[in-house]
């Protein structure tokens, strides 16, 4: 027996190609290793040193053994036994403590050994069962070439990358890889289910950088050297085929040490929902110092054959050593337990040969999952067929082949086909077993690499986004990117199409999700770097009609969107946000918000022009100057009883510098009647609501409209914004409530009038609907029913026709009320304001004819039309609170309360007929009644024309 010799230590130490090293240095050798996609990577590196034609590949679904075989690579399980090879190494051999197959490593533990050397290759935990059992083995530790270190908690969008992402379950693989997909272009998957076909595909798509993620689970900890600078555990628990439980240290250990190949220092985290691993853990992992294993799993290897009782109780015999423990119940021994208990197999079994047969027939893997009594019904019909006939019917297996050889559907069901076909595989690779070992083994491996095929393609085109990966392999490699933008917009990098510019912004493809929008517009940057400012140039050149503001402070080129406007230091000037992407540099930034701040300055001046001027006139001083800031501040519309104690103590020449701005005193307003037209009232909105901080902006009346409804819980001030004031249900554009309001100042609002044709003819409403306008200004409409007057000829219908009012019931003229200062009511202007509030044309009192006496109908008539009734609103003067009239010298208080007539102390209205100033009827007359013009109190020469008035 040749040397043993124990070659223990972390991960990433060179334990594996040091065996190799001394294999290659016997004339003989053989290697276990624990996974199949390992033992093809070892093979193929063997045949790249010595050629195919003296290395072996022996696992359960493959076997590859040229004549002249020197070097066997196997799984542990499909080592040759007594194999008499110089060499003899097992990789991994901590995998003695495994729960499933810790059995068969302690097996070649103590029985395998090369005639020269032997090696036992893991973890430094095994140290004192090897030194135990096998003690004649010398012990040679090897450090890590790098370093291991731990950096915590880390979003999946934030991993870098070379990066793997361990998962323990294919569901959770999957939703990683589809989530790197969307983020970070793609993403390898490496599964132990996998073919090794299969797995070489996806593993070369990451070592040649077409992805940067490599999504895996627990079989990247079993040797497999890829160039990984960091490992991520979106879990610490597993199913280990029995329960959940969390993942030892050492185990966490042997998965992190894929991080750093030879002397690249490596990293480990972790990710998703999984915890921070705890201090002790960490230390533990970093300092590669773990508590050696106590006991190692153990099935008895010398069976009994004899009966198929005996071989059970051979397989379930105890150990002796107490360092060994008796392995779980595995599938093998599960299936001849179930296979033993059918009368149908067990009279089959004469000799010991039948038993040996059925032994090998359990021994089958159950690679589809199905259920274990699928399984065994699979097996007893192959162990039927063997004792039978000594092989598997070609026909039988022809069927079963060809029902799997498909390569349709999508990846589940291509998974699946794999494992059934690693059935037959297996079946083929025992000798014996089939009529023409080569064809079958040929057919199977074929099916097999179709399905491999077809599953990394459905990986690929499910997990890995092809545009997104190759423009970032492209920018890896700092190679140059040609990008195309046509007159549409639309973007093409390298001729993949990407998305496309809007503005200044890159818009990915709408065929991506919004998380892979980062990856696309990452990888094109550098490409459309050259055309942002291409554009830039011609945004910058642009006239200004090709640029607008839409009504939610929206910076608008054409139909992109370039910008926005957002709140300033003042009202009128407010700060302009453009909407460039960071990969266009702050030279295009800067050139947008220039060109910008160019357009919206000229743009406010055109629009503001009355109000700007006004604010910059230095002529303007005192009261006139304080009163202009007030109407900047709120931008020309401003309500009257707001300002009612500054317009008082404005004098006539105040007020005269302030209407050669344009600035209108009305009853209910004041305003300036230019910044009422469409355009400034829309640019207004948007700078008023900027200043109060909306989210969302009130939209501008549609032009033209003279009154709009009233929609609740828009906030207050936006109808006085829009140019409007609200009156109820409905609210009044504010030039059209002054003129109204001038037509009711020659109504007797204290007696109650009746609305003219002209009122409700520039307000476009009906009688009803005036009435509610009515009531919302601050009147009350008392409505009533008549009997409705034919037209009459003569002057006394038109005459009361003219006044709205039917001679039989007109109310006594008195003149409009004058509610105090801050009241709700409207205001009278004074003479002196005709611009504001224009008096009524004095006309010469005329005697109009009388009307022709007609006789009157007959009561009782049969003939007699029944009279015909009209609808009529008498409106009063409430308001909040009762009005007040001025008062002048010599006029008592309470004067003319009552009724409209003229009261003691007080003369009647200059335009009534002459007979009803002394109480006596008056002949109706066609043309308006005259009325004096009230004296403005504020007038410097009020006293004067109030005494000279007070002496007629």
């Amino acid at each position: 027996m040749g040397r043993i010799t124990a070659v223990l230590g972390p991960t990433n130490t060179g334990k594996t190609h040091y065996a190799l090293e001394r294999m290659l240095g016997h004339r003989t050798g053989i290697i276990g290793l624990p996974l199949r996609l390992l033992a093809r990577e070892v093979y193929d590196r063997l045949v790249a040193l010595r050629g195919p034609s003296v290395v072996a590949l022996v696992t359960g679904e493959e076997r590859i053994v040229p004549e002249r075989t020197a070097y066997w690579v196997c799984t542990v399980e499909a080592m040759p036994e007594a194999m008499g090879a110089d060499f003899l190494a097992i990789d991994e051999i901590q995998l003695c403590g495994d729960p499933e197959r810790g059995h068969v490593f302690t097996d070649r533990l103590l029985r395998a050994r090369g005639t020269h050397e032997t090696l036992f290759l893991g973890a430094e935990t095994m140290r004192p069962a090897i030194a135990a059992l096998v003690p004649e083995a010398h012990f040679l530790r090897r450090e890590r070439f790098s370093e291991l270190l731990y950096t915590g908690s880390r979003k999946l969008s934030r991993m870098k990358p070379r990066s793997a992402i361990v998962g323990f379950s294919v569901e959770n693989v999957y939703a990683i890889a589809e989530l790197l997909r969307r983020q970070k272009g793609g993403a390898a998957v490496v599964m132990g289910a996998l073919s090794p076909r299969t797995r070489n595909a996806q593993v070369e798509m990451y070592q040649n950088g077409d992805v940067d993620y490599l999504v895996a689970t627990d079989a990247i900890g079993m040797g497999l050297n890829l160039d990984i600078e960091h490992v991520a555990f979106s879990s610490t628990r597993k199913f280990d085929g029995r329960r959940m439980r969390d993942l030892q240290s050492n185990e966490l250990a042997q998965i992190a040490g894929r991080a750093g190949r030879y002397t690249t220092d490596g990293t480990f985290g972790v990710t998703g929902e999984a915890s921070p691993l705890d201090d002790g853990v960490v230390d533990a992992i970093v300092q590669n110092r773990f508590a050696p294993l106590r006991t190692l799993q153990w099935r008895n290897a010398a069976l009994r054959f004899g009966t198929v009782e005996a071989l059970i109780a051979s397989l379930e015999m105890r150990p002796e050593d107490e360092r060994l423990t008796p392995a779980r119940q595995a599938d093998d021994l599960a299936a001849l337990k179930e296979l033993a208990d059918d009368p149908a197999i067990h009279r089959t079994l004469g000799d010991a040969r039948d038993v040996r047969l059925l032994w090998d027939v359990c021994r089958i893997p159950d690679f589809r999952g199905i259920s274990p009594g699928e399984h065994a019904g699979l097996l007893a019909r192959i162990f039927r067929d063997l004792r039978e006939w000594g092989r598997v019917p070609d026909d039988w297996l022809a069927r079963q082949v060809k029902r799997i050889d498909r390569i349709d559907g999508d990846i589940d069901a291509l998974s699946k086909r794999l494992a059934y076909i690693r059935t037959w595989t297996y079946v083929a690779q025992r000798k014996g077993w089939v009529d023409d070992e080569a064809h079958w083994r040929g057919a199977t491996r074929a099916v097999e690499d179709r399905l491999s095929d077809a599953l990394h393609q459905a990986l690929t085109q499910r997990f890995v986004d092809r545009r997104t990966s190759v423009l970032l392999r492209r920018l890896k490699q700092k190679e140059s990117l040609l990008a195309d933008v046509n007159d549409k917009g639309e973007v093409t990098v390298e001729g993949q199409f990407v998305g496309r510019i809007e503005g200044f912004r890159f818009r990915q493809d709408k065929a991506s999700s919004p998380d892979e929008a980062r990856t696309l517009r990452q990888a094109s940057a550098a490409a459309l770097a050259p055309q942002f400012h291409l554009r830039a140039d011609r945004f910058y050149n642009a006239p200004d009609t090709e640029i607008d503001v839409t009504e939610q402070g929206g910076l608008m080129w054409g139909d992109q969107a370039v910008g926005k406007l957002a709140r300033g230091d003042d009202a009128m000037k407010p700060r302009i946000e453009p909407f460039v992407d960071e990969e266009a540099g702050d030279e295009v930034r800067q050139k947008v918000e220039r060109r910008l701040r160019h357009y919206l300055d000229r743009r406010i001046a055109a629009l503001f022009e009355p109000l700007i001027a006004m604010q910059s006139d230095e002529a303007l001083t005192g009261l006139p100057r304080g009163f202009a800031f007030r109407l900047v501040e709120r931008m020309g519309v401003i309500a009257r009883n707001e300002v009612s104690s500054e317009v008082k103590e404005l004098d006539q020449q105040a007020r005269g510098a302030l209407r050669r701005h344009g600035v209108r005193f009305g009853q209910f307003t004041v305003f300036l009647p230019a910044l009422l037209k469409p355009a400034p009232t829309r640019m207004r909105l948007v700078l008023w609501s900027l200043w109060q901080g909306f989210d969302q902006f009130p939209e501008s009346p549609p032009p033209g409209l003279v009154t709009i409804p009233v929609i609740e819980g828009v906030p207050e001030g936006t109808y006085l914004m829009s140019g409007y004031m609200r009156a109820g249900e409905r609210a009044i554009r504010i030039d059209m409530l002054e003129r109204l309001a001038d037509m009711i100042r020659g109504e007797n609002t204290r007696a109650g009038f009746e609305a003219s044709a002209d009122m409700l003819s520039i307000t476009g409403m009906t009688l009803d609907q005036f009435a509610g306008l009515m009531q919302g200004l601050g009147y009350s409409a008392e409505r009533g029913e008549r009997a409705k007057k034919r037209a009459a000829p003569a002057g006394s219908a038109a005459a009361a026709d003219a006044s709205g009012t039917t001679p039989e019931s007109a109310p006594d003229e008195a003149p409009a009320p004058e509610p105090e200062a801050g009241e709700a009511g409207p205001e009278v202007e004074t003479a002196q304001h005709e611009e504001d509030a224009a008096p009524a044309t004095e006309q010469p009192d005329a005697q109009a004819d009388p009307a022709p006496e007609t006789d009157a109908p007959v009561s009782g008539e049969s003939d007699a039309p029944a009279p015909e009734t009209e609808v009529f609103y008498t409106f009063a003067w409430v308001g909040t609170r009762r009005p007040r009239e001025p008062r002048r010298d010599g006029e008592r208080r309470g004067a003319g309360a009552k009724g409209g007539g003229a009261g003691k102390g007080k003369r009647p209205p200059k335009g009534a007929p002459k007979g009803e100033r002394r109480g006596k009827p008056a002949a109706a007359s066609a043309a308006p009644p005259r009325r004096d013009k009230p004296i403005d109190p504020d007038n410097p020469f009020a006293e004067a024309l109030m005494g000279l008035k007070d002496s007629k």
